[in-house]
């Protein structure tokens, strides 16, 4: 059976995230070199898994067909329907819903290319349609791409409950885009390639001036931005080590045309700039303390040590929040406070979706061309919204846990 539960256990030397670094805490007091770790990315819909995949071909049947296609469409037996609210009618209005959607991918597959690029590699061996997509901490999922024993192959797991929720039962013109989305992790997870880069990045762990929440909401406007100068130079980086904007085009604010560098870091600096401007005007400015507070302390106490922009061709995301898992954690301050810090990643030549908390504050502009204003409401919203959550449970950490062997 596909177990529709999601085993968060952590496994020692395994890690995905973007130009995400990662330390062993050494001794305190030392400026330390941290391994950066720079693999694929994490889904957009909180939360990939290990889930062991058994071939228990009598919990789904045999599946139905696309014409075409190499992969089939499942329905699982799993005892959950009835408690999602779910009769027999709303899971097979699901199965065909899904269907449909999938069909006319298949037959406009040039339009959707991360789909058509996983029926050129076959990374789809079944969609799985459950009542509920659930994880051990009984939060659930619209979908869920998982890995099998298959190398290169993967489940895509369906939440018929989420199906009905959100009005997409027996409309697949509006679940196409929707579902077309997540084929760029079905890529993602087929992977297996190996994608670990390791660079040198310094900080000073031991004297980073880093806050407590309490401390932190004593401090005047001009004190947070003092503060955030000094972590500037010990702590936070604003720069994507992976150098992967390095001699790409910038775009000027509210730009469309992608302008050419003059030197091969112009659009580093440049960005580096636009990042530091923006992280200032979230420490220091009262909309941010009233509206998004979490962002204005993690940014001061020491749980986000990296924001960058970076250029990521491979991932349609706007914005990414990627958290150590808890054995990857360092020892941070005078107080040795040990911590699982976080890096915000912002993809410079994206731009939200209408339905991307963030789409208000940007209008369609790409995130490469968004002013500082722009680019701190959408960076204090990404971490407000993501940095508790995926401290534990996020999109790092069970990506770890899936990460090619």
């Amino acid at each position: 059976m596909v177990n529709r539960r999601i085993n968060f256990r952590m496994q020692a030397g395994q890690l995905i995230g973007v130009c995400l670094p990662v330390v062993r805490p050494l001794c305190a007091g030392l400026v330390i070199g941290s391994m950066l770790f720079v693999t694929e990315a994490q889904a957009n819909h909180q939360g990939h898994s290990t889930h062991a995949e058994t071939e228990d071909a009598a919990a789904i049947g045999e599946g139905r067909e696309i014409a075409g296609a190499p992969f089939r469409v499942f329905l699982s037996k799993a005892p959950a329907a009835g408690e999602a609210g779910l009769d027999a009618a709303d899971l097979d209005a699901a199965v065909q819903t899904v269907i449909d959607t999938l069909t006319i991918m298949f037959q406009h597959r040039a339009d959707y290319p991360r789909f058509d690029e996983s029926l050129r590699k076959q990374a789809l061996k079944r969609v799985v349609i459950e009542p509920v997509v659930v994880n051990d901490e009984g939060k659930g999922f619209p979908f869920l791409v998982t890995r099998t024993k298959e190398p290169g192959r993967v489940t895509l797991l369906i939440s018929a409950a989420s199906l009905k929720e959100k009005g997409y039962l027996q409309h697949p013109d509006t679940l196409v885009p929707v579902l077309a989305r997540e084929f760029q992790w079905v890529v993602s997870k087929a992977d297996t390639a190996p994608k670990a880069n390791i660079l040198s990045a310094e900080r000073d762990l031991r004297n980073a001036p880093i806050r407590t929440d309490a401390e932190i909401g004593h401090l005047s406007a001009e004190e947070r931005t003092q503060l955030l100068h000094r972590l500037f130079e010990t702590y936070l980086k604003t720069i994507d080590d992976l150098k992967s904007l390095d001699g790409q085009p910038y775009y000027e604010v509210g730009g469309t045309v992608p302008i050419s560098p003059t030197q091969p870091d112009s659009t580093t600096k440049l960005y580096e700039i636009r990042i530091r401007e923006a992280l200032q005007k979230i420490v220091r400015e009262p909309y941010f303390w009233e509206h998004t507070p979490k962002a204005v302390t993690s940014l001061l106490n020491g749980t986000v040590w990296t924001v960058t922009f970076v250029r990521i061709e491979q991932r349609d995301w706007t914005t990414r929040t990627r958290v150590l898992p808890e054995d990857k954690a360092v020892v941070v301050g005078a107080r040795e406070q040990r911590i699982q810090p976080a890096a915000v990643l912002v993809n410079v030549h994206r731009a939200a979706s209408p339905d991307d908390p963030s789409y208000p504050d940007t209008r369609g502009q790409l995130m490469g061309a968004l002013s500082a204003d722009q680019l701190a409401r959408v960076i204090a919203l990404e971490i407000h919204q993501n940095i508790r959550e995926k401290s534990m449970s996020g999109h790092t950490a069970q990506d770890a846990l899936t990460a090619p062997k």
